[in-house]
């Protein structure tokens, strides 16, 4: 009896999150309301905030700054004026095209494609949950490759196993998402967040070159924690609310070639 209602209890939290997320609007209007909201508030703040007096290191002197309101013609002027700056100043922007110009061949090439497949293939059915996860933690190398390839192959090989394919879903979708910024080599994010905290750094006066290696070995360590609170949550939470698998779905994989097995190997090679 404990046991249903502690069962019922997670039933519950999950659907109250699942609601939550539901009704969260599309990230493109998100990024809309944000800036409207920046705008109004730079009004706001530009009538009650008083000029503020700091120290420059850079510059080795005291500067003055207010807030300037952007809801005005001169606002909105600055906005679409600069727009073209903002975008090409950006620090990281010449690192990360760089290397999702080598991500983009990858990718259509096949290779993180073939990748996938290949770990997700032949897997001992005691590590599978395990493996489907790393897998999904790992695919970010290919930036948003994994919801494409790692997701639904993650429901293929539990149904192959005679396990519910919706927690093969699930722990997919963990990997993939809740390991964005995990992974054990460096993904093109890595460059991003480094350019973003030089920028900073040199903003503020500071003398400090931060590498994209710097969040490595955070990265490393959060991959082995991901996996094993994914697999334990997928095996113990989302399996056992799902129930036994009854569904005759017979899983076709289309089998990986003797060409792409080359072609895997002298990648790893060249690398």
């Amino acid at each position: 009896m404990k046991e249903k209602r502690n069962q019922n209890e997670v039933k519950g939290f999950l659907k109250t999150i699942e609601t939550i997320g539901n009704k969260l609007p599309h990230p493109a209007m998100i990024f809309l309301i944000l800036s409207i909201i920046v705008i109004l508030l730079s009004a706001v703040l530009a009538q009650v905030v008083e000029p503020v007096e700091y120290y420059d290191a850079r510059a080795g002197e005291y500067v003055t700054k207010s807030v300037v309101s952007l809801f005005n013609a001169d606002g909105l002027r600055y906005i679409f004026n600069n727009a073209t700056t903002n975008f090409t100043s950006f620090a990281p922007l010449g690192t990360v095209l760089v290397a999702m110009l080598g991500v983009g061949v990858a990718e259509w090439t096949g290779l993180f494609n073939t990748s996938l497949r290949k770990l997700l293939s032949n897997v001992n059915s005691k590590l599978l949950t395990a493996i489907v996860v790393f897998a999904g933690v790992m695919s970010n190398i290919a930036s948003d490759a994994g919801y494409v390839v790692v997701i639904p192959l993650g429901a293929l090989v539990f149904a192959g196993a005679g396990r519910h394919p919706i927690a093969g879903l699930a722990a997919a979708f963990a990997g993939v998402s809740g390991g964005f910024s995990a992974n054990l080599v460096l993904g093109t994010t890595d460059p991003l967040l480094s350019g973003i905290t030089n920028e900073a750094l040199r903003g503020a006066g500071i003398d400090y070159q931060m590498d994209p290696t710097g969040n490595w070995y955070f990265m490393f360590v959060s991959t082995f924690m991901l996996v094993a609170l994914g697999t334990w949550v997928t095996e113990n939470v989302i399996e056992k609310n799902l129930g036994p698998y009854t569904g005759k779905y017979v899983v076709e994989q289309e089998e990986i070639t003797e060409l792409q097995n080359r072609g895997l190997r002298n990648a790893g090679i060249a690398l």
